[in-house]
Parts: C-alpha cells; structure tokens; sequence
C-alpha cells in the first residue's frame, strides 16, 4: 500500500438500479474533481435463485454479470462526462452488503464511501440502512437521493 498522504482520494460508489445512484455517482465524480481524487464503481451481480438445472443457473449468472457490466459501464460514462477521467470499474458477484465489506477490507486505497439516499416510502436503502447503524471501516458520505444536478455540484 501506497503513502496514505501521497495516494489521491479514492470514492467508492456503489452502482445500481436505484434512481438514486445517479446522485452519488455525480457527488463522487465531483469531489473528485475538486480533491484531485478518483472513482471506483462496483457493480454487483447479485446470485440467481435458481439451482434446478447447472445449465441454466450459468446462463443466469452469465447474464446477471453482463448486465452489472452495461449498469458499470453506463455510471463509467457519467463519471468521464463530469471528471475527465475514467474511474476503476470493479464487477463482483454475490450479495451486495457481503461483497462491499469485503472490498473494503482488502482494498486499502478506499477513502471514502458515497451513497444517496433512498427516496421512496421504503426508507433510505438497504447500504444506508446498514451503514448508518454501525461501526465503519471508512468514512460514508450519504447524499440526499433527491438531489437535482445543481443541489449536488453546490454540494461537492
């Protein structure tokens, strides 16, 4: 592991379906910008619930994968339209919570984690449910999810 006061800030954005990921993709490429940092994005593909036939539970995973890839790919081009730059793009499987602490845990260069908030009657999300409850291993920024472009860059 590098110096800690030489590396550049790394933020970590978790990429998903939720509307709200669009907010914290755009606080992150922001802050970066502003701190000389840069972006990870993890996408995960979340385990199929089907083990009746091997065959098909490949096709489900194969697909999953590809559809984490396009969901990545697709924040990848958010963070280049605002930064300049490209971010890490990092495509794991298995449950997301599971797969965010272990990334935490072994990559060292992680800073900061950004998240939005849900903005549904569910509350604010399953990450920010957990992250806000307990005891992190790094800083967690949490975006209000109902940010418009302007709200955030006056943010970050």
């Amino acid at each position: 592991m590098s110096d800690p006061i030489l590396r550049p800030r790394k933020f970590l954005v978790v990429v998903d379906k939720t509307p709200e990921c669009r907010v914290a993709l755009r606080y992150a490429a922001r802050r970066a910008l502003h701190t000389d940092g840069r972006v990870t994005l993890l996408c995960v593909a979340e385990p199929a619930d089907f083990q009746q036939w091997k065959g098909v539970e490949d096709l489900m995973r194969d697909e999953a994968h590809r559809e984490a890839e396009a969901r990545a790919y697709a924040a990848a081009g958010i963070i280049n339209d605002i930064s300049g730059t490209l971010p890490e793009i990092l495509i794991e499987h298995g449950e997301p919570q599971a797969v965010l602490f272990d990334l935490v845990s072994r990559d060292k260069d992680i800073s900061i984690l950004v998240l939005a908030s849900g903005t549904s009657k569910q509350g604010p999300g399953p990450l920010v449910s957990l992250f806000a409850g307990s005891v992190q291993p790094i800083p967690v920024t949490i975006v209000p999810g109902n940010l418009s472009d302007d709200g955030v860059d006056a943010l970050a």
